[in-house]
């Protein structure tokens, strides 16, 4: 099956919008018409199995060129628009695209050169007579349905290349333990270039939901607004948007959200002070922790939000129809607070990384994917993340996981975010610097000194901070995410 037929099977012609906003909306039955007019026209001029870019940010335009593309039989590559001239070029070379699909301003930014190219000023005049495409009951869904670049170590991105049938596999098993309905509207502040935030719209249009387009999160009383507007019910984030919301914003933790049934949160380790925070301040809200990685299509494990108290730090246990565990260098299961790296299995596993078939065989070995996670499990099975393997850093010969120290500086009153770096040392080789960021209100009362101490009583000597650096705000990137300095 098509992964578009999957998504769209029981609610193309639901009458209700699917996106819902107040720059623009378009319904159930709108999209999945100009997506398959889309779909027609790419196939008439281009055939399938072909790489297609799209630049976009989050609105409609990507929406019916990014299902439209996987509907086609074509492969979509969503490409973050903030994107380098190189790294698009980069791209553009590895995919042998000929065509790319892009929002009309942002041609003034990126050169695509001689290449055909599509934006929202003409797409509607170009699959406006265009017939319904015709779906191919046994479409085969092995077939690749995107590539998605990630940063690589070496600063090459690397492709993750994802099937129609991996998208299914995870979008079934989120469903699963969310419990999505029909009756779900989603704030979207994740983009759809991101993994985390395709998972969103995939599974709220196999539900029926709808979501809620906000590309504005550093307007934060827009996401208030949003939430109590349109009645949604969730919310997806990083850590850096929880940790804004929580000691960043004055109205947050005073605004009573009726709608909100639930909150998710991946794309990297929130520290438990923060998830602490939020669950007493909103007890009625569900909270769920989750972990996953663009190899697994976006998905691997979730805490159930009951067991966040009695398992707090916990990833949890693999989503449904997914194998997660812990081995050491033996690829033996670890033993109850143990060491070792995260492996996974299910079908929700990549196909291989694009061009790149040694990345693939170091990643994927028998069948399971080798996360690059280190983890350690507690005696009813749940896994607890320390670090990536190459994030330790090395202090007097030992090795230091930087979230051990970050989590406790963040535990401190009028911390809103602390990240770990090295700087040389004439005793150690190499010593440990915190650079913290402050709520407001506590630039005065929170020093060197006094955060040197709260360290001291908490953390082995070897771990100490020391020097502490106050920066003015958190570095995110376009995901969310904490861009950690060079």
């Amino acid at each position: 099956m098509n992964v578009v037929q999957y998504l769209f099977e029981n609610s193309f012609n639901l009458a209700k919008d699917f996106v819902l906003g107040n720059k623009e909306t378009i319904s159930y039955t709108n999209l999945y018409d100009k997506a398959s007019q889309m779909a027609s026209y790419l196939s008439s001029s281009l055939g399938s199995n072909r790489n297609i870019i799209l630049v976009s940010n989050n609105n409609n335009f990507f929406l019916i060129g990014y299902l439209g593309v996987m509907m086609s039989g074509n492969v979509c590559v969503p490409i973050d628009p903030s994107i380098e001239q190189k790294n698009f070029d980069y791209i553009l070379q590895e995919c042998d695209a000929p065509l790319v699909l892009i929002e009309r301003r942002l041609l003034d930014r990126i050169n695509t050169g001689s290449l055909k190219t599509i934006s929202d000023g003409n797409y509607t005049h170009l699959i406006k007579n265009q017939p319904h495409f015709n779906q191919n009951d046994s479409f085969n869904s092995e077939l690749p349905a995107q590539i998605i670049f990630t940063s690589g170590s070496t600063g090459v991105p690397k492709g993750v290349v994802l099937s129609h049938r991996n998208i299914i596999a995870n979008t079934s098993s989120i469903l699963q333990y969310l419990h999505l309905s029909e009756n779900d509207i989603m704030e979207v502040v994740l983009p759809f270039y991101y993994c985390y935030g395709l998972s969103l719209l995939h599974t709220h249009l196999r539900a029926g939901g709808s979501l809620v387009l906000n590309n504005n999160f550093i307007f934060i009383s827009s996401v208030f607004n949003d939430i109590n507007k349109y009645k949604c019910t969730g919310f997806a984030g990083v850590p850096s948007h929880f940790q804004i919301l929580l000691r960043k914003s004055e109205g947050f933790k005073n605004t009573h959200f009726p709608s909100l049934r639930y909150v998710t949160q991946a794309g990297g380790k929130l520290h438990n002070s923060f998830i602490e925070e939020f669950i007493n301040t909103f007890p009625e809200i569900s909270f769920y922790v989750m972990y996953g990685q663009t190899e697994a299509t976006a998905r691997l494990s979730y805490l159930e939000p009951n067991l966040l108290r009695s398992k707090l730090g916990s990833i949890g246990k693999g989503i449904p129809n997914v194998e997660l565990k812990v081995v050491n260098q033996l690829n033996e299961n670890v033993l109850a607070g143990e060491t070792g790296e995260i492996i996974a299995r299910g079908e929700n596993i990549m196909l291989r990384y694009y061009k790149n078939g040694d990345e693939t065989n170091k990643t994927i070995k028998n069948g399971w994917l080798y996360t690059g996670d280190m983890g350690t499990v507690d005696n009813d099975g749940y896994i607890y993340l320390t670090a990536r393997n190459k994030e330790f850093i090395k202090i007097a010969g030992k090795r230091v996981s930087p979230k051990e120290i970050e989590e406790v500086i963040v535990s401190y009153p009028g911390i809103v975010d602390c990240t770990i770096e090295t700087v040389d040392d004439e005793i150690t080789g190499e010593a440990v610097k915190a650079v913290v960021v402050l709520a407001e209100g506590f630039e005065k009362s929170i020093t060197e000194d006094v955060l040197k101490a709260w360290c001291a009583g908490k953390l082995a000597i070897h771990k100490l901070p020391k020097c502490i650096e106050f920066a003015d705000s958190l570095r995110i990137g376009n995901t969310g995410k904490k861009v950690k300095r060079i």
